[in-house]
């Protein structure tokens, strides 16, 4: 229990919002993108700015209350919720400050990358990062940051160059390549585990109009149009970034009703280059078959960025699972269609991505916590379904269709994409590397502060 007096003192060393359980917009503060995630914190703290977060770290440690960090609330896992401990809430915090001489910009943590993209457009920049436009931009960036961009600049943690953190004992340091080197490589990649950063400044890159769109094939047409698809990837310039995608549209889409019928397989892409060039090189994609559908055109990066919002909208109950593969063949192909034909809502969707064979691949293994850049594909298996009554067959589908998989996967995955898991699986995103975070826990975080995450256990115990 906290006491009332100690609240009403904390408050007052507050520019931001101190809300409680007793709080009218309790309910809607503690509303994260997973409906599935139900969980009721003591204390919810909108941050206004970097001092709110220090007060609200120092106030955590002092009461002795389990912290959960959010940013924009969309990770899948539910880690920006905690039950009976205290949310520290950055939603709030998104300023942008773009630099376009010097092609670079400063980013508070609860700006998304729809926000981020909006105030690069002005500028014809972007940022690589997030292939979802409601992905907020610290939580991706602190994972890696696979995103529209990832084959020609890498991910977006790749492009970071400094941040600003909030240790666990509530000081306020800067990391880079020239300061706390060693936070500076753990954070890109380890997630939460070492502070709560409250500014990235990143590189940007040229951008302006680009090739955005996709090519929708009927559902029969899966294994045809993957293998196609797998084939016209190893020779497509790193500018194009591509991805399948499996599902069934809702009603109101104005698609061709055999779509509508049977389902889609989409292959969705943005090319980041001259136009010209980037016409011919999506004509095969946009030739082939011919699709059902053909969307792809010549549009702002920042509309790009969200063309995808659609299929993951909130309040859904949702339950993910992923790996990274190690090559797209036939049999996986043969496996991912004969599962999906049994996805038991048809809001779930399943999505290959092709992130190899470019500039993520070119930065050195060990410059980055970041886990894994030698696989090519990524697999996510994505349920959503509308009633938590619905839950029980959705999971063990997904399960299933992970299970059926396994023969195809690297023992690799993207920390991002992690539901709750446990231990191992937090290190199948690591590797090798597992144990180098776990000395940089044991220098910033010994006693385990920052735990609502992919944790990354500290091996040493402080009184």
């Amino acid at each position: 229990m906290i006491s009332e007096s100690a609240l009403q003192e904390f408050r007052t060393t507050l520019r931001g919002q101190l809300v409680l359980p007793k709080d009218a917009d309790y309910d809607d503060a503690r509303r994260i993108h997973n409906a599935m995630i139900d969980r009721r914190p003591a204390v919810i703290v909108r941050c206004a700015g970097v001092a709110d977060v220090v007060a609200a770290v120092n106030f955590a440690r002092q009461s002795r209350l389990v912290v959960a960090v959010r940013g924009a609330g969309h990770n899948v896992a539910g880690t920006s919720l905690c039950d009976g401990g205290i949310v520290i809430d950055l939603s709030r915090m998104k300023s942008v400050r773009v630099d376009p001489a010097h092609r670079t910009a400063r980013v508070e943590p609860g700006t998304t990358w729809a926000e981020l993209s909006h105030e690069l457009q002005v500028f014809e920049l972007a940022a690589t990062g997030g292939y979802i436009g409601t992905t907020g931009v610290s939580g991706l960036t602190l994972g890696g940051g696979l995103g529209w961009m990832v084959r020609k600049h890498g991910l977006a943690l790749d492009n970071l160059l400094s941040v600003d953190v909030v240790t666990a004992d509530g000081r306020v340091v800067t990391a880079s390549e020239g300061e706390n080197p060693d936070l500076f490589w753990g954070v890109r990649g380890g997630g939460g585990n070492f502070g709560i950063v409250t500014s990235f400044e990143f590189k940007v890159h040229p951008a302006g109009v680009v090739w955005s769109g996709v090519v929708m094939h009927p559902l029969s047409r899966t294994a045809s149009a993957l293998r196609f698809w797998r084939d016209h990837e190893r020779t497509a310039p790193e500018e194009l970034t591509t991805g399948v995608i499996l599902l069934y549209p809702p009603a109101e889409l104005p698609l061709p009703d055999i779509l509508h019928k049977e389902g889609l397989v989409g292959i969705a892409g943005v090319y980041c280059g001259p136009l010209e060039a980037g016409e011919r090189a999506l004509r095969p994609l946009r030739e082939y078959g011919p699709p059902a559908a053909d969307v792809f055109e010549p549009m702002p990066y920042s509309r790009a960025q969200v063309m995808a919002d659609w299929i993951y909208p909130a309040g859904f109950q949702q339950y993910w699972r992923s790996g990274f593969l190690t090559e797209l063949s036939d049999a996986a192909i043969d496996t991912i269609v004969r599962l999906f034909a049994t996805v038991p809502s048809r809001r779930s969707t399943v999505v290959v991505e092709h992130n190899g064979d470019g500039a993520m691949n070119r930065v050195d293994e060990s410059a980055t916590a970041f886990g894994h850049r030698r696989w090519p594909y990524n697999l996510l298996v994505t349920s959503t379904w509308e009633r938590p009554a619905e839950a029980e067959p959705n999971i063990r589908w997904t399960r299933d269709f992970m299970d059926a998989m396994r023969p195809f996967f690297a023992d690799a995955v993207y920390v991002n994409y992690l539901g709750e898991e446990g231990d191992e699986r937090v290190r199948a995103a690591y590797g090798d590397k597992y144990d180098r975070l776990v000395a940089l826990k044991n220098k910033y975080d010994p006693t385990n502060f920052f735990r609502v995450n992919q944790n990354i256990r500290p091996s040493i115990r402080t009184s």
